[in-house]
């Protein structure tokens, strides 16, 4: 895992613009702790930040293909391809020799063999660029999910792309300008896939590939998801689910480096976590090493809701009894979280505020940090939801009729704490509802298909594309802040598009949320964890931390900065700090103080324009 960046231009020569590449390259250093690299060409520059994964000792990028002493093509890579160590078979069997076990040479190889169609090729996530020197032409290449971050912005007579966001902006021409556009996705819980919060930014879609010649940008689309008649049984089902599971864990506990499972007590997690156990003893002859986090308000009564209905803790102990595992609680206390310094690294990371749960990302971030002392990579349980069926907004009737977005269902307005003028301008739900319907009519279905079942699709497809990549962009953003890779098995392609044709009652076949899943695991879970509902990532209930936050709020309100007196409506602010403190750990207001905190943090920070017009 890296971060990447370049810029591409056929009117310059960038020979001479090092110094701007590099500092577009150290923009994301905590992306790559351990090493860093530059290539320059006549109309490109690519640089590159890295996190020595597989093969620490060769895989250095940029990585450059030479033929008869010429440089033919130059990549910069980040991500991971698992099925590296066949394709380089393949690849060896063509003809191809290779210097070093790296999969960065396999990607490089791959491509000269085939082409851009070799993204179809590869199992893993990945974004990467290669600058096809015989051509004068760049590839942005991103993973089948989206679980790997390549942003791009089209400038003079080529194109600027990173990482992340903050790359591009490294580049001294580059200004942080927000439209309404922006604004609005960087309020909302969604976005559409391409879409970006800076003006002139974009996102290479999951499954896509971006095209920079001379004559242009150009984009395709090298995989998306297929409707097809499902006709196994359900025992084959779950026996096929149960296959992938264990293919993928094999695929995915391959590195050179300290592993581990992030371990919450719930089901998705657990399920992993428990098959990664048995793979690593039985190949590496140890435990895997684990870790969960709790919040030191133990004292606090739990308030359960209809997201948690109860703490992780006494199911992590049950699995970690049971299965015996190197694990480490990760306590988090409410100064901790609530501490300046790591609510500016989050805003930092994002390049933008951040907006799902309240305490949630510094938490994950002061967790990612933990984790970060002793290991490098890390299993993740994230997506198991989106995959299998897990939220109520899969099942419940009152979604199935609903005509927008339906995890923005009883939120209010982001926008309100803004000025009148700009909230009308916005009008956020117009832009939930719009998106709604613009995805419902991309879902894949099947001729003939039930309205019931179309409508079923439309929520499996609205979680995948609109809702997932908030949760990868956190997961991406907040791990890669500190160093540390989070693998995400359930975002496999081969087990999404399985799943995807799955019939919702076979995916709901006893009851339950993620039954499959819970079938296809039943023998490697304790009897505890199998039964437990679906709760939420964990966010502390000690009031204090609401306080702080209130404390906070009210600080702003006496001293505001020129751009919150611009941009916010002061009496809507104050409004959220004069309801009484809620005991939920889904309390709304808690969450809307929280996210209003880091939109003006964000847009302080980062001296953001924002042009209405």
């Amino acid at each position: 895992m890296c971060g990447i960046a370049g810029w591409v231009d056929y009117e310059r020569n960038l020979n001479g613009e090092r110094p701007v590449i590099q500092t577009m390259t150290d923009a994301m250093a905590l992306r790559g702790p351990d090493a860093q690299g530059i290539w320059i060409g006549t109309h490109a520059g690519l640089g590159h930040r890295r996190l020595s994964v597989i093969d620490l000792e060769g895989g250095a990028q940029p990585m450059r293909a030479i033929e008869d002493g010429k440089t033919i093509a130059c990549l910069t890579y980040s991500g991971e391809v698992y099925n590296f160590v066949e394709l380089r078979e393949t690849l060896q069997k063509r003809g191809h020799t290779f210097r070093t076990q790296s999969d960065t040479e396999v990607v490089l190889r791959a491509y000269l063999e085939w082409g851009e169609a070799c993204a179809e090729r590869f199992v893993g996530m990945f974004a990467f660029a290669i600058w096809d020197v015989r051509e004068a032409r760049l590839l942005l290449v991103r993973d089948r999910l989206g679980v790997k971050p390549l942003f791009y912005r089209p400038f003079g007579r080529g194109v600027l792309f990173g990482s992340e966001p903050k790359a591009i902006l490294a580049h001294p021409q580059m200004r942080p300008r927000v439209g309404l556009d922006g604004l609005r996705r960087a309020l909302s819980v969604t976005r559409l896939p391409g879409d970006a919060i800076y003006d002139g930014m974009h996102e290479v879609k999951p499954g896509h590939i971006v095209r920079v010649s001379r004559d242009g940008l150009t984009e395709h689309c090298y995989w998306k998801l297929e409707a097809r008649e499902h006709t196994d049984s359900l025992e084959r089902t779950i026996d096929t689910v149960r296959a992938h599971l264990e293919r993928i864990v094999e695929q995915q506990t391959v590195c050179d480096v300290p592993l581990c499972s992030l371990l919450s007590g719930g089901l998705d997690s657990s399920a992993v976590t428990a098959l990664a156990d048995r793979l690593v003893r039985r190949r590496d002859g140890h435990a895997v090493r684990t870790y969960s986090v709790d919040f030191a308000d133990r004292g606090v009564p739990f308030g359960a809701d209809h997201s948690r209905d109860s703490r992780d803790a006494p199911f992590v102990r049950a699995f970690v009894e049971q299965l015996r595992t190197q694990h480490t609680e990760i306590e988090l206390d409410t100064a901790q979280i609530a501490s300046a310094e790591v609510r500016r690294a989050v805003v930092d990371a994002y390049d933008a505020n951040w907006k799902i749960g309240s305490d949630m990302c510094p938490s994950l971030y002061l967790l990612f940090s933990a984790v970060r002392r002793d290991s490098t990579v890390a299993l993740s349980g994230e997506a198991a939801d989106e995959v299998f069926g897990g939220y109520r907004w899969h099942h419940l009737p009152q979604f199935l009729d609903a005509t927008t977005l339906p995890w923005t269902s009883g939120l209010a307005d982001p926008a309100r704490v803004l000025t009148r003028e700009l909230r009308d301008a916005l009008d956020v739900p117009e832009y939930w509802a719009d998106t709604h319907d613009r995805v419902c009519r991309a879902t894949p279905a099947l001729p003939g298909e039930s309205a019931l079942a179309t409508r079923r699709r439309e929520l499996a497809f609205l979680g995948l594309t609109c809702w997932l990549p908030n949760l990868l962009d956190r997961k991406d953003r907040l791990s890669m802040a500190v160093g540390l890779e989070v693998r995400v098995p359930y975002c496999d392609h081969e087990l999404v598009q399985y799943m995807f044709n799955v019939p919702w009652e076979m995916k709901h076949f006893d009851g339950r949320e993620k039954s499959l899943l819970r079938a296809a695991s039943k023998d490697v879970l304790p009897d505890a964890i199998l039964n437990r509902k679906k709760s939420a990532y964990p966010a502390t209930q000690d009031p204090a931390y609401e306080h702080l936050l209130q404390q906070r709020m009210a600080a702003l309100l006496a001293d505001p900065s020129p751009r919150v007196q611009q941009l916010f409506d002061r009496d809507a602010m104050r409004s959220l700090i004069d309801k009484p403190v809620g005991e939920s750990s889904i309390n709304w207001e808690r969450v809307d103080v929280d996210h209003t905190l880091a939109l003006a943090d964000w847009l302080e920070r980062y001296d953001v324009e924002i042009v209405s017009a």
